[in-house]
């Protein structure tokens, strides 16, 4: 409260800082964010236009990156636009029900991104294994199947999340340290102990992340035993260097940031919203330029449309 001056709110809303520390910076910030969304939105779009136009890109692997696309959108538009209104416009409010809404769409899409992360290596193994089986293993109706799993998962693991925020008494200065409503952050204006939520979000990541993980190494073990009897391993292993990529892109920051924000208190505030702020955007904004440099198929249905 010393350092934000802890300007009163209503009971019915919360305050987003932004950065702190670096409100100097606003106007900056502000345009690289604004900059790294309109390439989010066009990148994407861009993938899910090319697929919706182009009858040949209709295989499983075009299907899980459309889905891909989606959250992205999703998960970008969530936080940036609000974002840039608190840079901006000093529109630094956001009301009760929108901040938790907000905080549901962040958290159920990066649990979403990792299922669909999933699917894709179950899709790279299939294809590389049991590639005559391909078409009738990963048809369109378990394609289906996978990407409501994907969904109920996510919304099986927030509902009960969300329930405990909500029910938590938020004391009367509630201004959040972050750019968008943050968990731990919103959590620890609670005037009740916010420890078993903040304990469930570490499990319930660490969990589905982590069996993700596993689940994925284990397709990628079997992709290695079936591709190093080959002649020529490399040409298989090329079809993967995309979802690898985004992989890496999208659970290395992660990991980092949700840690980071849980466990240092070595590290400084504006470096802990710089990590989750960047974890959600950069990934969203990379990942249909990884794909249309390493998909030959996008690239081309893409320079095509233009």
């Amino acid at each position: 409260s010393d350092l934000f001056n802890c300007p009163n709110s209503s009971f019915s809303s919360f305050i987003l800082v932004g950065i702190p520390g670096l409100g100097a910076f606003s106007t900056c910030l502000g345009i690289l964010f604004c900059l790294g969304y309109v390439m989010a939105l066009v990148g994407n779009g861009a993938v899910l236009l090319v697929i919706g136009l182009d009858s040949t890109l209709r295989d499983p692997i075009h299907c899980f990156l459309g889905m891909l696309a989606i959250v992205d959108v999703v998960m970008v538009t969530s936080i940036i636009p609000k974002m840039l209104s608190v840079f901006w416009l000093n529109s630094t409010e956001i009301g009760y029900v929108s901040c938790f809404v907000q905080m549901f769409l962040v958290h159920s899409t990066t649990s979403a991104e990792s299922g669909v992360l999933l699917a894709m290596a179950v899709d790279r193994y299939v294809a590389i294994c049991h590639p005559l089986r391909y078409q009738v293993i990963l048809n369109y109706q378990i394609i289906a199947q996978i990407g409501l799993a994907i969904l109920v998962r996510a919304l099986f693991i927030m509902v009960p999340f969300i329930g405990m925020v909500t029910n938590l008494p938020y004391c009367r200065c509630r201004v959040v340290p972050h750019s968008y409503c943050e968990h731990m952050a919103v959590v620890k204006l609670a005037c009740a102990d916010p420890r078993p939520s903040g304990l469930y979000s570490v499990v319930g990541s660490s969990l589905t992340v982590g069996m993700d993980m596993a689940f994925i190494a284990v397709s990628y073990g079997m992709i290695l035993k079936t591709v190093l009897g080959k002649k020529s391993p490399w040409k298989a292993l090329s079809t993967c260097g995309g979802h690898i990529c985004v992989m890496l892109l999208y659970y290395i920051p992660g990991m980092v940031s949700i840690y980071t924000q849980q466990f240092s208190s070595g590290v400084s505030v504006h470096v802990q919203v710089l990590l989750a702020d960047l974890y959600l955007t950069l990934p969203t904004m990379l990942n249909p330029i990884i794909y249309s440099m390493r998909t030959k198929r996008i690239r081309q249905a893409v320079l095509k449309m233009l």
